[in-house]
């Protein structure tokens, strides 16, 4: 019986470590330099990397609604997408910077869902997806 419990939290324990997002934090912050031409991540007067302003401050992004930075004029398909009552998880995070464009489509049910980003992250998406969530920690 005792063997039983052992390989049972051992199992349990595995599951849980992979259940969390699968991003590597340490390659997103390197992956992220693709992101900072339009994107910065800064806490109010704490910047931690400067960047473009065509996107977003991606500081907090993982817990907020999309849509939703005060003063960025999003697309119409982004501020619906928002209005749904979601807000970004890290997998979301990674679904999105991978296709904006078909993730709003498939997410709202609409063929004409229309990104700003256009830039896609084929491959390393859940890295910096992992990266920006490390932030706000």
């Amino acid at each position: 019986m005792k063997k039983l419990w052992i390989a049972a939290t051992g199992i349990t324990l595995a599951l849980a470590g992979t259940a969390h997002a699968a991003g590597d934090a340490a390659a997103g912050e390197k992956a992220f330099k693709k992101c900072k031409a339009c994107h910065t991540i800064a806490d109010g007067d704490n910047v931690i990397v400067k960047g473009g302003k065509t996107g977003p401050n991606l500081f907090g992004v993982v817990g907020r609604q999309p849509g939703s930075v005060e003063g960025f004029k999003y697309s119409k398909s982004m501020v619906a997408y928002g209005e749904t009552g979601v807000v970004w998880t890290e997998e979301l995070i990674a679904q999105f910077i991978a296709d904006p464009k078909a993730f709003l489509k498939e997410h709202l049910g609409d063929g004409k869902a229309k990104s700003k980003m256009t830039f896609k992250l084929k491959k390393g998406s859940e890295d910096v997806a992992a990266y920006l969530a490390s932030l706000a920690q």
